[in-house]
């Protein structure tokens, strides 16, 4: 069996989690896991030169963030309101 490399980890590690997060019921989890996995992807991609995996991922995380930051916004004030 040949040697799996750091970089092929990397990979596998990143299909993982954003399959992982997929199966979140709890969408904060969701975008947290997706986050994760996602900026693997982008290091995946930067390091094989693979720049359209390394792009889109870097998008998809941003959306990520958004949204985690809309929520957690949210809820911040729900509780200063409250």
């Amino acid at each position: 069996m040949e040697n799996i490399d750091l970089i092929e980890v990397l990979g596998y590690a990143a299909s993982v989690m954003v399959a992982i997060s997929l199966m979140m019921k709890d969408i904060i989890l969701l975008r947290w896991l997706n986050f994760v996995g996602c900026s693997f992807f982008v290091a995946y991609g930067y390091s094989i030169g693979a720049w359209p995996v390394a792009g889109m991922n870097a998008f998809v995380a941003c959306i990520n963030i958004y949204h985690l930051v809309k929520i957690y916004r949210n809820r911040t004030l729900q509780a200063h309101t409250a």
